[in-house]
């Protein structure tokens, strides 16, 4: 059907209602599991919602490869949608950074007036937490790799730092979970450990979800769904990735070095 404007009119789609139930039975799968010891439901919720979102990314990818629905008017919506959701991300860290500071520049009489409390031994900066920072900060800069190689037409070398900041991403993740399983302290412990694991975890999930929507441009980039002037979903996904290397540079200054 022939259109007379350059909106994007979307279709009815089911994904938005069938992952949204997804994510309720993840989160509710998450509170048996802490609270059960039951992984089944949690488990289960996952792998719901990982394949309603590739069903939903196959649908997005044929609506602006194939079918050609993005036109610039769509794409500079798209981006200012994008631009809308990492700041609500920011306001969403700063409660946390808010709540870190407040107990740990004001210590109250119940954690012994002192930050960190006595009974808790902080991770050392100059350990893990450095060797991720600086995991990060290299996927940055290949992740900008990437993107000036698909601007230069260059699809074999994005291909390449693509697949060089997945593999930074996936090792930033597996030295987080060592970090966690060795930590001597837990969420439990004070308010210094929920503010610990609250912003480092959620962080940790941002990085899982940015790695997905990078290994997804990976998988497109090879298949030539990219061009010098129509990439916009890998740029909204490096804008998201850069977005996670700023915040943890401020979760590595203010928790991990300034607080310990």
């Amino acid at each position: 059907m022939k259109q007379n404007h350059p909106f994007h009119m979307v279709t009815k789609s089911p994904w938005p209602l069938i992952i949204s139930i997804n994510l309720m039975t993840t989160l509710m799968g998450i509170i048996i599991w802490l609270h059960m010891k039951k992984t089944m439901l949690m488990l289960m919720g996952l792998i719901l919602t990982m394949w309603t979102a590739s069903l939903w990314w196959r649908d997005i990818t044929r609506e602006s490869t194939f079918q050609g629905n993005h036109t610039k008017k769509v794409m500079k919506m798209i981006k200012s949608s994008m631009i809308m959701f990492i700041v609500s991300e920011i306001m969403f860290f700063l409660s946390f950074f808010w709540a870190f500071f407040h107990s740990s520049l004001s210590p109250s009489i119940e954690i012994g007036m002192n930050w960190p409390p006595k009974s808790i031994k902080p991770f050392n900066p100059m350990d893990i937490p450095l060797l991720n920072t600086i995991i990060l900060l290299s996927s940055g800069i290949s992740v900008t790799w990437a993107h000036h190689s698909i601007l230069s037409n260059k699809m074999k070398k994005s291909n390449k730092s693509l697949m060089i900041t997945v593999m930074l991403g996936i090792y930033f993740s597996m030295l987080q979970l060592m970090e966690y399983t060795e930590s001597p302290f837990t969420i439990s412990d004070s308010v210094y450990g929920s503010s610990f694991f609250m912003s480092t975890g959620f962080h940790g999930i941002h990085v899982i979800i940015g790695t997905t929507f990078l290994l997804t441009c990976l998988m497109r980039c090879k298949k030539m769904h990219f061009s010098n002037n129509h990439h916009l979903g890998f740029e909204l996904a490096a804008w998201y990735w850069h977005f996670v290397d700023v915040v943890w540079l401020f979760l590595y200054l203010s928790i991990y070095w300034w607080g310990k």
